[in-house]
């Protein structure tokens, strides 16, 4: 899916935007084009919000105008679900044209459209959602549309590199996880596994990370009168406590860690097909450590890697609902590089902790890795900072995946892993 080049790029971008703050580029720029989507999933609402947004095409040719994008700035197309963006054809083919270096995500519950836009204007990746069997497609997202993706798979595969995303949750579990990987497996695919967390911007209901795996497995689909009953009977106020809690602790949200399953019992839940996989297997397992409030990466994805939602607001990260600016009032250059917005970055850099999601966690994880196999842990935390993998502050990425990296089999992670920087684009609605 990326090769060393891109690791390469990234890398020096990070050079770059340490040293000169004020002149940041960016490696990857995500834009949900729209609120619309006709998934009905438990894990995200967007589906729900009303009034619906869209991000103009206009706006967003406006937006790559910026001089903090490149040639090389990965841009996502993503929602909601972009196709039913009101102009979602003029803007793949503009990007075709002009920005060929442009992702797209999809839920496919309209494949011959998402086909037929892949043929037409071919993205440089497809990132498609699958989440589990037949089954758990259904009562997870709302919609029988796992046939759907099967056919995109299908038809597209052989067009342009695919990517399954997995986000593991209440709602599902590690049996499906398997399955997606089988399915991945089976075609030749790439796959990425995250994890449910509590975004700003998807309105989730749930608790992330305190409601067990699985626990929620065959509930109802959700329907919009649910979502409005949930907002009466106390959303609201559950998002403004983690807004307020966002803003006053930068570290892991208090968990119970009574709802939270032991180590052991983890990482032996997380199927063995995973091994064959890149990228997975230490984001679940480093996953638990970070739950368990023994982990702590700092978040340095958020100098190079921004969101910008379908209202034009740009928020710091895919995660918190604290916003830098919005597009429809000042230009992307400014909100991304000015003074305010430097020292708000360097805080979060520094001080934050709060989420596990691909999009910026896995930047972390394999940046500290990379800088372990040329340099001491000790050195680094000398020049960055101190970090830690585990309870131990002084385990090292390679001990830590060597004490957890075998099952109860014997089997072993595989050594398939990237040289330098990498992330993935994640959260596909």
């Amino acid at each position: 899916m990326y090769n060393k080049i891109d690791y390469i790029r990234r890398g020096l971008r990070f050079v770059n935007n340490t040293i000169r703050p004020g002149k940041k580029t960016l490696s990857t720029l995500m834009l949900y084009g729209t609120e619309l989507c006709d998934s009905k999933c438990k894990h995200c609402l967007i589906w729900a919000k009303r009034p619906v947004r869209h991000l103009p095409f206009a706006k967003i040719i406006e937006i790559m105008k910026s001089k903090c994008i490149s040639k090389h700035t990965i841009i996502g197309l993503e929602g909601g679900e972009f196709l039913l963006h009101p102009e979602a054809t003029e803007i793949l083919e503009w990007f075709t044209k002009n920005h060929p270096n442009f992702d797209l995500l999809s839920n496919c519950l309209k494949p011959d459209k998402l086909i037929e836009a892949v043929k037409a204007f071919p993205p440089k990746r497809l990132f498609i959602s699958l989440d589990g069997t037949k089954d758990t497609y259904l009562y997870m997202r709302g919609r029988d549309g796992y046939d759907s993706v099967l056919k995109v798979i299908e038809e597209c595969k052989d067009i342009v590199p695919i990517s399954l995303m997995f986000t593991l949750s209440p709602y599902n579990n590690f049996q499906d996880m398997e399955h997606v990987i089988d399915i991945a497996t089976i075609n030749n695919i790439d796959v990425r596994i995250g994890t449910y967390n509590d975004i700003a911007f998807f309105d989730t209901i749930d608790k992330a990370h305190e409601i067990e795996i699985g626990s929620e497995i065959n509930t109802p689909v959700l329907k919009m009168s649910d979502v409005k009953e949930a907002n009466e009977n106390g959303l609201k106020e559950f998002k403004d406590e983690l807004s307020n809690l966002q803003k006053t602790d930068m570290n892991v949200p208090k968990h119970d860690h009574l709802k939270v399953t032991n180590s052991t019992s983890f990482k032996n839940s997380i199927p063995k097909n995973i091994l064959d996989t890149t990228e997975n297997f230490d984001f679940l397992l480093l996953y638990d450590e970070w739950r368990k409030k023994k982990l702590n990466l700092k978040c340095r994805s958020i100098l190079d890697s921004l969101v910008i939602l379908p209202d034009g607001s740009v928020p710091i990260c895919q995660n918190l609902d604290l916003k830098l600016g919005n597009v429809n009032t000042s230009n992307l250059d400014s909100i991304f590089n000015s003074l305010a917005s430097q020292e708000t970055q360097k805080k979060h850099v520094n001080g934050c902790n709060q989420c596990w999601i691909n999009f910026h966690r896995k930047y972390d994880i394999v940046m500290m890795r990379t800088m372990e196999k040329v340099a001491p842990k000790w050195l680094i935390e000398k020049v960055f900072g101190q970090y830690q993998w585990t309870d131990n502050k002084k385990t090292t990425y390679s001990e830590f995946m060597k004490d957890n990296s075998t099952f109860n089999d014997g089997s072993k992670k595989s050594k398939n892993e990237p040289g330098l920087i990498e992330v993935k684009m994640s959260e596909v609605i």
